[in-house]
């Protein structure tokens, strides 16, 4: 519920008074669109509310949001999203403001979509041994479709690493966290809002890349930890990091090893035996995974 009640701060009174007295458990998102109903997700289905937000709802909620300081978030705004208190997040759309091919601003806003954070901690417990080799980890891709956890698992291994798992005698790693889109550490004000462990170090609103080459120069992690990656650029710098004794773990879009190998740079990290484990969470049922063990050729099932 905490969660929850943090984003119910950011609402207008009447719009926090309606979803109050419709409280559901489990609620997702919340969705204000102007001269529309307010919805709210639960699970996989919408409830459609009969309050119909108005545009001063939406303003009024953007502001808070905002901190009355639209400027100082002008950069995630132009992103589509802003991190608050707590790690949740706010998407946003309106009317975009281009300037030389690059978004440079959101006009008119006329919907927001507060996704309420959760954090599942313990989520990566029994798949963690998989991934320790001695006192550091093997190199780990995790793959599945969107909307299966794959950064909900990532983090929670992030969490096991950075801390230690004092059952198996692992002391802990230093872990660089490259937490591009905000949705792994969700920092605000420079303060983590989700439980990463004790040895994490996190450059937020980065390009990858970059990111990577930076925590490699700056921070010597033992291992580096990445959201989604896929281009030919997150490829060259994870070759930098390897390259420099650093292990990672990575996730990325796929249903399976087959569909990782097809897209022609994830290919070139297959190719090349950069990773040791891979980690395939499965669409239907959330929670379970394949543990895939690439340098014994077999398959252990986990989760």
């Amino acid at each position: 519920m905490l969660g929850l009640e943090i984003v119910l701060e950011y609402l207008p009174y009447t719009v926090r008074k309606v979803i109050e007295e419709n409280m559901y458990d489990n609620i997702e998102e919340i969705r204000l669109r102007t001269s529309k109903p307010l919805s709210l997700k639960i699970g996989q289905e919408i409830k459609i509310l009969e309050y119909q937000v108005t545009q001063e709802d939406v303003l009024r909620a953007f502001e808070k949001v905002c901190e009355n300081s639209v400027y100082s978030y002008r950069r995630q705004i132009c992103d589509g999203y802003i991190t608050i208190r707590g790690g949740n997040r706010v998407g946003i759309v309106g009317s975009a403001v281009i300037d030389n091919g690059q978004t440079i601003n959101i006009n008119y806003i006329s919907s927001l979509n507060f996704r309420i954070a959760r954090q599942k901690i313990g989520c990566s417990n029994q798949i963690i041994e998989d991934l320790i080799n001695g006192q550091t980890i093997y190199n780990t891709l995790i793959i599945s479709p969107p909307g299966c956890g794959k950064t909900t698992i990532l983090r929670d291994i992030i969490r096991n690493i950075s801390n230690g798992i004092r059952i198996i005698g692992f002391k802990g790693n230093n872990v660089g966290v490259v937490d591009e889109r905000g949705e792994i550490a969700a920092m605000y004000k420079g303060i983590p809002q989700n439980d990463i462990g004790i040895r994490t170090d996190v450059i937020d609103n980065m390009p990858k890349p970059e990111a990577m080459r930076m925590l490699v120069r700056s921070m010597s992690p033992d291992v580096i930890a990445c959201d989604e990656i896929g281009s030919l650029e997150d490829v060259k710098a994870i070759d930098y990091a390897m390259c420099s004794g650093v292990k990672g773990i990575f996730t990325s879009h796929g249903k399976d090893i087959e569909e990782i190998n097809r897209n022609p740079e994830l290919s070139k990290l297959l190719n090349k035996h950069i990773f040791e484990r891979i980690v395939i969470l499965n669409p239907q049922k959330r929670g379970e995974a394949e543990c895939v063990h690439l340098d014994k050729g077999e398959k252990i099932c986990k989760l």
